[in-house]
C-alpha cells in the first residue's frame, strides 16, 4: 500500500507562540475531514511535502507545523540570536494546543515519528482529552538513559563512527558530556567551530540509523544551514532529556488508557532500542504494538502499508 498521491495544503499560516517566535501551520485535504496532526521528528527536521501523503485526503484534514525554530518556522535554530531557551517540550505541547484552538478543533488523531513520538506523548498525557488516536513510529521518550545509549554505549556497534564524533571535541570540552559539548560548540562565536561540529553531528546520525535495510545517507545533511539547525536543537533537546523527569513518559502511560495507540517499531532499531516501546505498551493499556522485522530506525517494507492501515482504521472512530 502506497503513500496517498502529492497534494497541496488549502490553507497555511504563521503563529505567533510568544518569545519571539512564529511557528508554520498547513492543513492538507477534506476541509470538513476529520482532523489529524502530524508530529515531525528531529527535534529540528520540520515537515516536508511527502509526509502530507500518509494522511488520505478525502478522510483526512491532516495539519502540518513546524516546531519551534524548524523548517518555515521563525527564528530557525541555525540562527544564534534565536532563543532555546523558550524552545523546550512545554514550550511545543502550549504551541499544540495553540493551534489547535486557533483551528477550531476539538480533538485530533495524532501521527508522530521518532522524536514525535517523544511530543505526541507529553502532549496526549498532558491533554488526553484532546487525542481521539494515537500511531506512533520508531517510538522514543527521549529519556537520560535513551541520550545516554545513543550518545555512548550504542558506539559499541559503531566504534569507529563513535571515535570520530568523541574526537572532534576539543580538548577542553572532554570533561563534559559529549551532548554537551556539542552544544557548546555548535554555540560558538567562530562560524569554522559551528560548522565542523554539525557536520560531525550529522554524520553520526547518519551512522546509528544505518542498519535500516537499504539505507542511504541523508541528502538533507548536505545543506549547511540544515546541519547547524538540527544538530543545535537536537542537542538542546538531548543534554536536557526532553525537559521531562526520568522516564516520565512511561511511568505516566495509563493516562493514555482509553485512547487506542498503534506503536510501530524496527526490530533494528538500535538508535532507539525496542525496549522503550514495549515498556510503553505495557502501561498503556488500549495500545498495540507493531514489531517492524525488516526495519531499523526508518524504512522497511511494511512501515508505510501499516501507517496507512492504522490512519485508515482511526479515520472510522
Amino acid at each position: 500500500m502506497a503513500q496517498f498521491q502529492p497534494i497541496e495544503p488549502y490553507e497555511t499560516g504563521l503563529l505567533d507562540v510568544g518569545d519571539g517566535h512564529q511557528i508554520y501551520w498547513e492543513c492538507c485535504g477534506n476541509p470538513t475531514g476529520k482532523p489529524a496532526l502530524f508530529l515531525h521528528g528531529g527535534p529540528g527536521t520540520g515537515c516536508s511535502v511527502g509526509q502530507r501523503r500518509f494522511f488520505d485526503p478525502n478522510v483526512y484534514r491532516a495539519v502540518l507545523f513546524d516546531q519551534r525554530g524548524s523548517g518555515r518556522s521563525l527564528p530557525l535554530a541555525s540562527q544564534l540570536s534565536s532563543n532555546l531557551a523558550s524552545n523546550t517540550t512545554s514550550h511545543l505541547v502550549a504551541d499544540i494546543e495553540r493551534l489547535r484552538e486557533l483551528l477550531g478543533v476539538e480533538s485530533w488523531i495524532i501521527l508522530g515519528l521518532s522524536w514525535g513520538t517523544t511530543l505526541g506523548l507529553a502532549y496526549a498525557q498532558a491533554h488526553p482529552g484532546r487525542v481521539k488516536a494515537m500511531a506512533l513510529g520508531f517510538v522514543t521518550t527521549t529519556s537520560r538513559t535513551e541520550v545516554q545509549w545513543i550518545t555512548r554505549d550504542v558506539g559499541r556497534i559503531f566504534p569507529r563512527e563513535w571515535e570520530h564524533l568523541s574526537e572532534t571535541v576539543p580538548r577542553h570540552l572532554r570533561g563534559v558530556p559529549l551532548v554537551d559539548a556539542y552544544a557548546i560548540m555548535l554555540a560558538d562565536a567562530d562560524e569554522t567551530v559551528r560548522d565542523r561540529a554539525a557536520r560531525a553531528w550529522c554524520e553520526w546520525e547518519d551512522a546509528h540509523v544505518s542498519l535500516t535495510p537499504g539505507h542511504r545517507p541523508n541528502p538533507r545533511f548536505d545543506d549547511a544551514e540544515f546541519r547547524l539547525r538540527f544538530a543545535r536543537l537536537v542537542t538542546h533537546y538531548w543534554r536536557h532529556a526532553a525537559f521531562l523527569e526520568e522516564d516520565q513518559l512511561i511511568r505516566d502511560a495509563s493516562r493514555l488508557n482509553g485512547i487506542p495507540g498503534a506503536l510501530i517499531h524496527g526490530r533494528f532499531d538500535v538508535s532507539g532500542p525496542l525496549s522503550t516501546a514495549w515498556q510503553l505498551h505495557k502501561r498503556w493499556a488500549t495500545s498495540r504494538l507493531h514489531i517492524l522485522e525488516d526495519a531499523g530506525h526508518g524504512g522497511g517494507n511494511e512501515f508505510m502499508p501499516l501507517v496507512i492501515r492504522t490512519l485508515d482504521e482511526f479515520g472510522k472512530l
